[in-house]
């Protein structure tokens, strides 16, 4: 699950994880308020549970109040990455003298959490790993005693702190260990963590992901999690219904797949080949001939698709099911983009037989599919 930005800060605040002072808002006129509650300058962010707010236009940073309520209401009137803007952060501009970066995940390889901190804030951790990975400060936690102050204090030296600055830095890294255990978290990140120019550090940004599994520990976020869900595109609420496992992703080719692994294992082989997915989609083991259709509508739905892929493993799942749900779906003219399927398994013969009836070729090697349809993509 999901925490918005003004959630996780309040969860940090409670560990005196220092942050700006901001106001909720959801209409120009709160904005206008807020901004004078708080004295400006001040930065409108939008509330959103998609990255790339910036570089969308969501977040803007105003000097009057008259400004403020302009662009709330500009802002408010968004959808980033397909998701409306309905609420705004009102928060109190930070004088900034350096950005960084400093989150906790799980590491499931290594099966312990793991620190990771870079002297390059405000940008993809992702980036800065390809483009300068000697600027990425690694630390594997011990599961048995967690982070300790010293531990924390570690990763600021490393980043080039010293003194009083290191004693602050690492005791925020130390209590956002301690945010992360106690709310059974996958991941917090401050990106950035600013320095300040007066040298202390205030996280500027604040993200947070809840495991679903351990919600029933936490009920004060199960209305939350309502609300997150309802956070969810046309699509992804129309496979909820169907019963599908369908995320949408911003590629361009389209993902059906049966079962969890299959269908993770189907995006990693897309990318390695230069492709990039437009989706997550399973739809599930034992699949019938309906719900396979719901599942290739579904994908084929969103108009960034340019080609399919359909990846089947037959085990309970029957290929002739899924031979029949593509004939249909076929001859009904739904599918207009070029189509790639690779089948194996359960009644794989009988499968395939159909489909050549149908003028259609079925791989066996999930290879040579994911290679095709990438190139059929780029066509």
């Amino acid at each position: 699950m999901k925490l918005f930005e003004y959630e996780a800060k309040v969860v940090a605040q409670k560990l005196n994880i220092p942050t700006p002072k901001g106001v909720l808002v959801t209409t120009g006129d709160e904005a206008k308020k807020a901004f004078n509650e708080i004295g400006g300058p001040v930065v409108l962010k939008s509330q959103v549970l998609v990255a790339g707010r910036k570089k969308a236009g969501g977040i803007k940073f105003v000097t009057t109040a008259d400004e403020a309520h302009d662009v709330a209401e500009e802002i408010l009137g968004m959808e980033i990455k397909g998701e409306p803007v309905k609420r705004l952060l009102v928060e109190q501009r930070v004088r900034v003298k350096k950005e960084l970066y400093v989150g906790i995940t799980v590491d499931r390889s290594a099966r312990c959490y793991t620190v990771l901190a870079s002297s390059e804030g405000g940008v993809d951790i992702e980036e800065v790993a390809t483009r300068s990975p000697e600027k990425i400060v690694r630390k594997e936690v011990n599961p048995l005693w967690g982070i300790r102050e010293y531990d924390g204090r570690d990763v600021a030296r490393h980043l080039g702190y010293s003194g009083k600055q290191l004693v602050e830095l690492g005791s925020i890294v130390a209590k956002m260990f301690r945010l992360l255990v106690s709310y059974d978290g996958e991941l917090v990140e401050s990106n950035p963590l600013v320095e300040t120019e007066d040298g202390g550090f205030v996280a500027a940004d604040f993200r947070m992901i809840l495991d679903d599994n351990a919600l029933y520990r936490h009920p004060e976020y199960k209305e939350k999690k309502d609300e997150t869900d309802r956070e969810i595109t046309a699509l992804e609420a129309k496979a909820r219904e169907k019963g599908l496992s369908y995320v949408e992703l911003d590629g361009n080719i389209g993902i059906v797949g049966n079962g969890a692994g299959l269908v993770m294992a189907t995006l990693d082989m897309i990318q390695y080949f230069g492709g990039k997915p437009a989706n997550f989609c399973d739809m599930g083991g034992g699949a019938d001939v309906e719900r396979i259709s719901s599942g290739l509508e579904i994908v084929l739905a969103n108009p960034r698709v340019k080609a399919l892929f359909l990846n089947v493993l037959g085990g309970i799942t029957r290929c002739d099911d899924v031979a029949n749900a593509v004939v249909s779906i076929m001859e009904k003219g739904k599918i207009k983009i070029p189509t790639v399927i690779r089948m194996v398994g359960t009644n794989e013969e009988e499968g395939k037989r159909i489909l050549a009836k149908g003028g259609i070729r079925a791989l066996d090697s999930m290879e040579d599919a994911a290679k095709e349809v990438v190139a059929a993509a780029a066509r």
